[in-house]
């Protein structure tokens, strides 16, 4: 099954405008997800989710629940987005997430141009694609590489065919 999504590629912008127009996230994941939901102006619930980075590895001495926080506060305060002070480690923030990808939460059949166009209204942000891309080929080749891969580069890959 084929499902509307939006993607973005991860840059300081998107990190402030995530927290400054989605607001708290509802869930954080051991993996490294972060994850919001928000209703758009036709009564379509979207999930935001930022995906982590192929193989990531949370960064020592912080909760995952914690890390979103972290680098967002220190974002806000000018931090240099190449030097994050996480927990025990200093990381860039490429190394925690690739990007973010908005589909409909609840299996809402939407358009990907509809899609697109509320995602930009609600984050105010230009998505890089938009399309239709096969959720479930994309969680098997994560899951049969144990998380080896990027989920925001195969998303990608399907929206460039």
């Amino acid at each position: 099954m084929l499902v509307a999504t939006t993607v973005w590629t991860i840059d300081l912008g998107l990190v402030l405008a995530l927290d400054e127009r989605l607001g708290r996230l509802v869930d954080s994941y051991l993996n490294g997800s972060q994850t919001w939901l928000v209703d758009d102006p036709n009564g379509v619930t979207l999930e935001f989710r930022l995906h982590p980075v192929a193989s990531y590895a949370p960064p020592r001495g912080t909760s995952h629940e914690d890390v979103w926080e972290a680098v967002v506060t220190q974002m806000s305060n000018g931090a240099d987005p190449h030097a994050l002070r996480l927990g025990e480690d200093v990381r860039p923030l490429t190394s925690l997430w690739d990007g973010l990808e908005c589909f409909a939460a609840y299996g809402d059949d939407i358009e990907p141009a509809r899609l697109a166009v509320s995602a930009m209204g609600l984050l105010a942000v230009r998505p890089q694609r938009q399309g239709l891309v096969d959720h479930d080929a994309i969680g098997d080749a994560w899951e049969h590489a144990h998380g080896k891969v990027s989920i925001v580069s195969l998303l990608l890959e399907q929206l460039a065919n």
